[in-house]
């Protein structure tokens, strides 16, 4: 009876945190495609992924719909936190516990990023640099649970984790290549507001929205991934009880 109960708890609290984690993921798109529709800056221009950043949606006095955004990336990402540790629960393997933990380091980073937006610049630039590191950090702690551990979500998951380990670590790493991506080859996340005139093109603004976007979308993969297999266990165990 008390394993009963107890399995019991563990499976509301997995669904609980489950539905956390699709509530932050809203709050992240809903901010971000709000802020986006609403942008108009100084000279009137249209937003536009290639050449405009996340914190220039996020600057007040440049955005219009500033607060929207940075509310939804601090209360978005603090509902994914959440999500992260309350799985620690359900982890079967040693490599789950390293993932979850900076899967929720990595949202605790972005939360940061817009609770300092760039008006605060260097604790905007902190939160921005180590949402990227630890992003890069869970992807391998992901890739190691899917290789040398066992893994309960979908078999996408590891190639999104891929794609998100060299998303992150481009935006990192291409300007220590000397390729005068930006001036003195400066760090992507120190380059986040642009002067005029703008280029058609902008490498630090495209590789972020790539590196967030991969984020969001392995995340919301997980959480399929992960509800899916709670139903499972749920109807196996009522076959077994039945």
């Amino acid at each position: 009876m008390t394993a009963k109960v107890e399995k019991v708890k563990i499976k509301g609290g997995s669904t609980l945190a489950i539905k956390f984690g699709f509530l932050g993921i809203f709050g992240l798109l809903i901010g971000i495609v709000m802020t986006v529709l609403g942008f108009d800056d100084a000279e009137s221009h249209r937003f536009n992924f290639l050449n405009h950043t996340l914190s220039e949606l996020g600057t007040y006095g440049h955005s219009s719909f500033a607060v929207i955004l940075n509310g939804g990336l601090f209360f978005g990402s603090l509902s994914l936190v959440f999500y992260c540790l309350s799985s620690l629960q359900q982890v079967t393997s040693f490599w789950g516990y390293p993932f979850f933990i900076s899967l929720a380091c990595t949202f605790l980073a972005l939360a940061s990023v817009g609770l300092f937006p760039v008006n605060v610049y260097h604790l905007h630039v902190l939160g921005l640099k180590w949402f990227f590191y630890l992003g890069s950090l869970s992807a391998i702690f992901y890739l190691a649970l899917v290789c040398f551990g066992k893994s309960h979500f979908g078999r996408w998951t590891g190639l999104l984790a891929l794609i998100v380990l060299c998303s992150m670590m481009t935006f990192l790493y291409a300007p220590q290549l000397d390729l005068g991506l930006t001036e003195g080859d400066r760090p992507f996340y120190q380059e986040m507001v642009l002067q005029l005139p703008r280029p058609s093109l902008w490498w630090p603004a495209l590789l972020e929205w790539i590196g967030l976007g991969s984020l969001l979308c392995w995340t919301t993969v997980l959480l399929f991934s992960q509800l899916h297999s709670n139903q499972d266990r749920t109807s196996q165990d009522r076959n077994s009880t039945g």
